[in-house]
């Protein structure tokens, strides 16, 4: 009894110290799973709702810092690395034209966000409310995220698709096949999410925190990009696989 008792303590123990990184987990393994439903269930129009979501919730909880890992870092890293698992998986099922506009309707989203955020900063409560200080904290910084986050989609986004589609006009001509090799052209995400974190560091938290703190962003962005663009691999092949029932896949550019 009393080693069992010992077993539930360090358990305990060690789940509060790693409370962080079990809840990233979790909140990975949820993204990815609601990424393949929509995508079963919705098809593209399922992928382009997941996108809007996740393109206004991530610019909302990349204003936690957390440490995880061993790193400090910003929460909404997981949500938003999602968006290029989206346009790679688009892409590969539906092709280039199809990816740019799940890139364009994020775009309108986060402008209709930003618009309708600042509006509730301009807005005289009531006597009553108790709201709206907290409101006004935490979007006080939201048009500014916004924008930058903004920019940095719209960048990173168009550059993943175009490299994207490099990469498979190579792969389709050294082997022959369309399909194989997916593993190789999802590498681009890799480039495509440096520069999104490098421009987004910069552009949101400039003059907000310190350069060590801007620096320990950015690696620890970076490194959780890294690890997602390699889990999303097998999240690509399983989309790829339910698009079998159509029998068509996308035509890649020619080399």
């Amino acid at each position: 009894m009393r080693r069992a008792a010992a077993w539930v303590f360090v358990f305990a123990a060690t789940e509060e110290k790693m409370i962080n990184e079990l809840l990233l987990v979790f909140v990975m393994a949820v993204l990815y799973g609601m990424v393949l439903v929509a995508y079963r269930f919705a098809g593209l129009s399922g992928l382009m709702c997941y996108n809007v979501f996740i393109v206004i919730v991530a610019n909302i909880e990349v204003l936690m810092l957390v440490d995880a890992f061993g790193m400090e870092m910003t929460l909404g890293n997981v949500l938003f690395a999602t968006t290029f698992l989206v346009t790679d998986i688009i892409s590969e099922t539906s092709g280039k034209k199809a990816a740019r506009q799940a890139v364009l309707t994020g775009m309108g989203a986060s402008l209709l966000f930003i618009v309708i955020s600042e509006t509730w900063m301009r807005y005289m409560p009531s006597a009553n409310d108790w709201a709206a200080p907290a409101m006004r904290e935490l979007f006080a910084h939201t048009p500014r995220l916004m924008a930058a986050s903004f920019i940095v989609y719209v960048i990173s986004q168009y550059f993943d698709i175009w490299l994207y589609h490099k990469f498979w006009a190579l792969t389709t001509a050294r082997t022959g096949d369309a399909r194989r090799l997916l593993w190789v052209r999802n590498a681009s995400t890799l480039a495509s999410q440096f520069v999104n974190t490098a421009l987004y560091t910069l552009l949101a938290f400039g003059g907000m925190y310190d350069w060590p703190t801007l620096r320990s962003i950015l690696i620890s962005t970076y490194a959780i990009y890294v690890v997602l663009s390699f889990c999303d691999t097998p999240v690509i092949y399983l989309a790829r696989r339910m698009n079998r029932e159509n029998k068509s896949i996308a035509q890649p550019p020619k080399f």
